[in-house]
């Protein structure tokens, strides 16, 4: 059975550090304006305590990735192990596939004068390495894993707040996080 990569958002364990988003800046070499991946607090009305809940999202890499069903060159591939991978050089900067995105992945570069997504790090995962903003999570909060052998019994597909798209399967998953324990006296 082939693998399906996945990024596991753990927002238990995220600081919200964004060193993350910094590393996935830094290894793929982004315009100053480009950003993949991005850290966002949790609303108060998902988790009360909106300094302490974060998400850290880039491509989803769904099953059926509405990006390259709206692109007109074939500028995206489907990998066999599940990543979604669109290729620069073929892109004619249309739009479509960053307006059929619910998720927002594919962003238009105004001045390369195309769209770009997050690869998940292709290059590092065929040579045996994590993808980088995995890496540079110093956590542990953002994990590669294999859908097909992923035993974790917490995560969720679509936790609150998030765009609910079943017939796209994103493969991200969550895992919440929980309540923050008083440490000080009872109220």
């Amino acid at each position: 059975m082939n693998k399906r990569y996945a990024f596991l958002m753990n927002a238990d364990k995220c600081i919200g550090c964004r060193g993350c988003a910094m590393a996935c800046k830094n290894f793929n070499r982004l315009e100053p304006s480009m950003v993949w991946r991005q850290v966002y607090p949790l609303a108060e009305s998902i988790y009360p305590h909106r300094e302490r809940a974060f998400y850290s999202l880039a491509c989803n890499h769904c099953d059926d990735p509405a990006c390259l069903r709206a692109c007109p060159t074939g500028s995206y591939e489907k990998r066999e192990d599940g990543i979604v991978v669109h290729h620069q050089e073929t892109c004619i900067g249309c739009t479509n596939c960053v307006r059929s995105c619910p998720y927002g992945a594919p962003r238009y570069n105004a001045e390369e004068k195309h769209a770009e997504k997050c690869s998940m790090c292709r290059e590092r995962i065929d040579a045996g390495l994590l993808p980088a903003c995995v890496q540079a999570c110093p956590v542990g909060a953002l994990e590669l894993v294999d859908l097909n052998t992923l035993n974790e019994p917490n995560a969720v597909q679509f936790p609150a707040g998030y765009p609910s798209m079943p017939r796209l399967n994103p493969a991200t998953r969550f895992i919440l996080p929980r309540m923050p324990r008083q440490i000080r006296g009872q109220s």
